[in-house]
């Protein structure tokens, strides 16, 4: 290899990184010396998602590239390593170790944060919120501190807010400006955010400069501002903007902005041919792009350049972005700001709910040209395809923003043009996609492997469906609508075979009605929804128990970092003094977050698992139960104060929601429900965008059904009108059954609905006139669910069996090192994730690890082995063959350790683990994701022998051991 043929990228971030995969997709790796050059002593990890690492996670969690990946193509990287010096005539890179020749230089630098000249910053007083190091600077400030400021109210701004909040500061952010997150969003959308942050407990100032700090008398600081008023903080975290990081184009002659940035052309290269600029240090006519994805855009333009693509060229970037902050959906699309000339906008603003859209067309309105979106992002993927696609907008553009209701539809596949991007994040068209079908994909997850499509944030998948099934009905395919590759029903054929046919076991549809196999996490959850649903035995049934996603197995919901929440059941919203207080110790006893819902519950967040039996044990004996919040079924029936207290109330509306709460608790549905009941016509409750909504009227109560404020929000339909409460509860008692019996899998009440042939008439028909015959049937299956209710959490804890699942670790009684609990925030160190091995590491000889009766037939638990979690699947069958499979407990997609709690069953014959996060699938015997054979996990040989379980390493196949040498 000569030294002409090396390819140097200097800068180790997310567009350097990027920039390294797709020369290996070009295959300039087997032609090339590739160097990689990284000031930070990290692998490039995930800067998009650095708050994770302020709740638990480690910078081993946020890598974005496997251990073996610069050996494995031969690339050579250099960590803490600073480029002094670049020689363009030499073509040499010069560092400390030594110089460097380069064929091509690649710089990717990316930007480093501004921060104004404020008189008095101090070490911690001048924090920025850039790197993992930053993020430890920031932590050590916040020993002891109470309260945090964060001056800059941008997308980073809002961010850092988050990371303080999360170290348990009470928080305000500073902006200069008019409003929040002014580069996305428009004045009043910039309100709503401010309107929504401010609920989150989170302090906003607009239009506050910061004209110095001095010490404070109740805080370390005072942060005085140019209007006279002042604010006392702890610690104060700059945030005000990024500048790009061109200090070495600059010494080394190349062109540079007046404001900065090295200025490049089409192609990417600098005014030296042989040097290109990606990413944050680039500016390409006069604009620096603070976003990765035209980084990522910059990255795939150059590698193509010097794969021998010479059309290739960047021809600028598309700045939509779809958020999430602190819980907050924000969307900005294309012209959001509506600076093309002549452009004219609708908006809609929610002032209940702080929610604001904005649409903005062109001047002669033939175009979408951009979009605002605060609050609800489901309209997002609609209103890009119309941006980005030049689709015209319908006759009314306004109904592009408006609550969804009836008449309402989403812009469907066969409108899309072969040049739209489904999935953004592989970039991925339309066109690929028919192109992929064309050569023989007519299964989706062959098209998702084969494209990459929705194997990235999964947010396309929807939008995928729809293209994929449209793209076969016009080759005149048949759309096989079979529930998975085990069953060839749908939802509503099994649920009528399993009543009238008796049967009560997963097991027994499957040898009568399926297509043999173990299953999968899409037809075990269905069929215990349909056996819970028609039988209303416990979901914690041993024949139930390999059936439940993580969920209803734990009976409490799976947070994103692998513990989970307790939510007790709060009737109607009612509580005494003394529940509000056991609620209070329990949260403070075991450290959990708590939260006040919009469903009148009061939510506690950060169980671990094997704390969830002694915390429920507590709760009972208060006389709490299970809220069913982890659960398809009946969640809230939220009420106002109705008649007892309010002035205006002509109902007892509390008195109803405890009525109805308690007759339809533990009802398991194809999806979740949602009920409430208003006292008046005011609507307080909100009864018009739930499932089930009641409002009283001076005569009785008006029925509404078939709403909901989800992914897709629909108001409910008025349905019956002044009922006496005995007709108001045998029509909810009828139109739930009648759901419950005809729903597909996981379909809200309000898609359902809207699938009805003969719409809202028929189902009028069907519940009040009884024109199938079935009223009566309905009824006596809904008093049977009302009559043999028992609450889940008492009962697992009474039986020892059911109890030995709550274990984080079947060998050891440590609780999971990684959990960070909420007191522990600003004192814990980073716990050391799950030790990232290459294949063949760990034991050589076998290591017992626990005994047989540990494991859970059909299902997952977790031993520690060295440090590392070992995911344990045991799968015994009718003909006495035992197998039991161990694999990484830790998901490399979520970085959570969870995977021994994922669903067990297999795809084509293979044994799979689906993780109980974002469902990818890995093979359980060689650990490879079918959806991204690149994403592995580890796996080990593992037997039953005298009633033990011993796993050793897997023998490194000759190509690996090539590899790792």
């Amino acid at each position: 290899m000569t030294p002409k043929n090396n390819i140097i990228i200097v800068g180790n971030g997310m567009v350097g990184h990027y920039c390294a995969e797709q020369l290996i997709m070009h295959g300039l790796h087997l032609t090339h010396q590739i160097h990689i050059f990284g000031e930070e002593r990290h692998h490039a990890y995930d800067r998009v998602h650095l708050t994770d690492y302020m709740s638990g996670q480690n910078a081993q969690a946020l890598k974005l590239h496997q251990e073996d990946f610069h050996t494995a193509h031969g690339i050579t990287l250099h960590l803490s390593t600073r480029i002094t010096q670049i020689d363009p005539t030499a073509r040499t890179v010069a560092t400390e170790a030594g110089v460097f020749p380069y064929s091509s230089l690649i710089l990717a630098t990316g930007s480093r944060p501004f921060v104004p000249a404020v008189p008095g910053n101090t070490s911690s007083a001048g924090l920025v919120y850039r790197t993992l190091e930053d993020l430890d600077l920031i932590r050590a400030a916040a020993q002891g501190a109470q309260h945090g400021t964060v001056i800059g109210g941008g997308l980073l701004g809002l961010e850092a807010a988050n990371a303080l909040k999360v170290l348990g500061l009470d928080v305000s952010v500073i902006q200069l400006g008019t409003h929040l997150m002014p580069a996305q969003l428009d004045e009043e959308g910039g309100r709503a955010l401010k309107h929504r942050i401010e609920a989150l407990g989170i302090n906003v100032r607009v239009r506050h400069k910061t004209q110095e700090i001095l010490p404070g008398t109740t805080h370390r600081h005072k942060l005085v501002f140019a209007d006279g008023s002042s604010l006392e903080t702890d610690m104060v975290v700059f945030s005000a903007g990024i500048q790009p990081q061109d200090i070495l184009g600059r010494t080394s002659g190349l062109e540079v902005g007046p404001r900065g940035g090295i200025i490049v052309d089409n192609q990417c290269r600098t005014s030296d041919p042989n040097i290109f600029a990606v990413g944050e240090c680039a500016l390409w006519e006069g604009q620096i792009f603070g976003l990765v994805a035209p980084g990522y855009t910059m990255a795939r333009t150059v590698a193509a350049l010097l794969g021998g693509e010479e059309d290739a060229a960047f021809t600028g970037a598309d700045m939509s972005t779809k958020l999430k902050l602190q819980g907050v959906d924000v969307g900005s699309i294309g012209d959001a700001h509506g600076r093309e000339p002549g452009s004219t906008s609708y908006r809609f603003i929610g002032e209940a709910d702080g929610s604001y859209r904005r649409l903005v067309l062109s001047a002669d309105g033939k175009r979408v040209t951009g979009a605002v979106l605060v609050g609800d992002n489901s309209y997002y993927d609609t209103i890009f395809q119309y941006v980005q696609n030049g689709i015209a907008p319908p006759s009314d553009p306004a109904a592009l923003i408006l609550p969804r209701g009836e008449g309402a539809e989403l812009l469907g596949a066969d409108a899309l043009p072969d040049t739209a991007i489904i999935c953004s994040c592989h970039n991925v068209t339309k066109g690929s996609i028919s192109t992929a079908i064309e050569q023989g994909c007519t299964d989706l997850a062959a098209l998702k492997q084969e494209t990459k499509a929705s194997t990235g944030c999964g947010g396309c998948s929807a939008l995928l469906k729809s293209v994929f099934e449209t793209e076969l009905t016009a080759r005149g395919i048949t759309v096989d609508h079979s529930l998975c590759e085990h069953f060839s029903y749908t939802r509503q054929e099994l649920y009528s075979l399993v009543r009238v046919h008796n049967i009560r076991s997963f097991e027994e549809l499957m040898a009568q009605y399926g297509n043999d196999g173990l299953g999968c996490d899409i037809c075990k959850p269905t069929v215990g929804s349909i056996l819970a649903s028609a039988w209303n035995k416990p979901i914690t049934d041993p024949l139930y128990i390999p059936l439940q996603d993580t969920n209803d197995t734990f009976m409490g919901n799976m947070q994103k970092n692998g513990t989970y929440s307790v939510v007790p059941r709060i009737a109607g919203g009612e509580i005494t003094p003394d529940k509000l207080i056991i609620l209070g110790q329990v949260a403070k006893k075991y450290n959990l977050y708590t939260k006040i819902t919009g469903g009148q519950r009061i939510d506690l967040f950060g169980a671990q698992l094997h704390q969830l039996p002694e915390i429920w044990t507590e709760l009972l004996s208060a006389g709490f139960e299970t809220g069913h919040a982890y659960g398809k079924s009946t969640r809230t029936v939220k009420s106002c104060v109705g008649s007892t207290w309010c002035r205006y109330g002509v109902q007892d509306s509390v008195g109803k929601a405890l009525d109805l709460e308690n007759r339809y608790k533990g009802l398991r549905s194809p999806h979740k429900l949602k009920f409430a009941v208003s006292g008046c016509t005011r609507e307080c409750a909100e009864a018009q965008s739930k499932d089930v909504g009641i409002i009283a009227t001076e005569h009785g109560w008006n029925l509404y059904v078939c709403g909901n404020g989800g992914m897709r929000p629909r108001h409910a339909e008025l349905f019956a009108t002044d009922l006496d409460s005995e007709t108001l509860v045998k029509y909810i008692d009828r139109f739930l059954m009648f759901y419950i019996r005809t729903a597909d899998k996981l379909q809200r009440t309000s898609v359902w609905r809207e699938n009805l042939e003969g719409g809202l008439d028929y189902l009028k028909d069907v519940i009040i006139n009884d024109s199938l015959g079935i009223c009566n049937e309905l009824e006596q299956q809904m008093q049977y669910v009302v009559e043999t209710y028992r609450c889940e959490w008492k009962d697992a804890l009474t039986d020892h069996e059911k109890l030995k699942r709550f274990r984080t670790f079947v060998n050891d009684s440590r609780p999971d090192p990684n959990i960070r609990t909420v007191a522990e925030r600003d004192q814990i160190k980073p716990a050391d994730n799950q030790a990232e091995l290459p294949v063949g590491a760990g034991p050589v000889e076998w290591t017992d690890l626990c005994a047989q009766t540990d494991l859970v037939p059909n299902s997952g638990v977790v031993a520690l082995h060295d440090n590392a979690q070992v995911a344990l699947f045991y799968l015994p069958d009718a003909n006495g063959t035992e197998r039991v499979f161990a694999v990484d407990n830790h998901d490399p997609f979520s970085h959570a350790n969870v995977l021994g709690r994922g669903l067990m069953g297999d795809i084509h014959g293979q044994p799979v683990v689906a993780s109980p996060l974002y469902k990818q699938h890995f093979n359980l015997e060689d650990g490879t994701c079918l959806e991204d054979p690149k994403k592995s996990i580890r796996a080990w040989e593992a037997r039953l022998h005298a009633g033990r379980v011993e796993i050793r390493a897997r023998k490194v196949p000759a190509q690996a051991e090539a590899v790792l040498a």
